[in-house]
């Protein structure tokens, strides 16, 4: 995700760069003015990336349950796979949660 949100920033700012020297060129050396339609369709290409990215992101975000929800106090909130413990929910502030009884307290 941060490699895309890095490309998009990128290819922002070469587009302000570029836009910005157009008007940067020497007087001796003209160039016929480009029109802005190429600009336009940059700009509409950059929009359309942008929706991918987020409806992706959004996919993305939905199949991780990287939120862990909260547990009061005496409720389970781990559980004892082997020698590992895994957390089931996150004990409130003021609380925390005991190892051997695996509940919090």
């Amino acid at each position: 995700m941060e490699s895309v949100r890095a490309a998009v920033y990128l290819s922002v700012c070469l587009s302000v760069l570029t836009s910005l020297c157009q008007g940067q060129r020497s007087a001796d050396n003209p160039l016929p003015a480009a029109p802005d339609e190429p600009v336009l369709r940059l700009a509409e290409a950059l929009q359309g990336f942008l929706d991918e990215a987020d409806s992706s992101a959004g996919l993305s975000m939905e199949k991780k349950a990287s939120v862990i929800p909260r547990c009061d106090v005496g409720e389970r909130c781990a559980m004892k796979h082997g020698p590992r413990i895994g957390r089931l929910c996150d004990c409130l502030r003021g609380a925390a949660c005991n190892t051997f009884f695996l509940r919090c307290y």
